[in-house]
């Protein structure tokens, strides 16, 4: 698994490093409605760019998926409260004692 990870996260960092190294110019951010302007780099701009895009996917699908972590709490619950029900009717089941013979039953 750690190999794994090593050949995946190498090749991404390099890649990062290439795009980094080749888009160094200075270029300047300006946001319309406020007076605000802010010189960088070029692949700062891209890469914080899709960092926000990323993270705010993330909090999308997480919001979404509320409900179906909402529901699986709920399943669990209700499958810890039938365990421990028939946890007790075995209990009960093992202190009664033994049916009388002849009994119809």
């Amino acid at each position: 698994m750690k190999l794994f990870h090593w050949l995946v996260t190498a090749p991404l960092a390099l890649v990062l490093v290439v795009f980094a190294v080749s888009n160094r110019a200075h270029v300047t951010v300006r946001l319309w409605p406020f007076p605000f302007e802010l010189e960088t780099r070029l692949f700062l701009v891209i890469l914080l760019s899709l960092l926000v895009g990323l993270l705010f996917g993330m909090l999308i699908a997480w919001l979404s998926g509320g409900a179906t972590r909402r529901g699986s709490r709920a399943r669990a619950k209700r499958i810890a409260a039938l365990e421990r029900e028939i946890e007790g009717l075995r209990s009960n089941r093992a202190t009664m004692p033994p049916p009388l013979p002849g009994a119809g039953g």
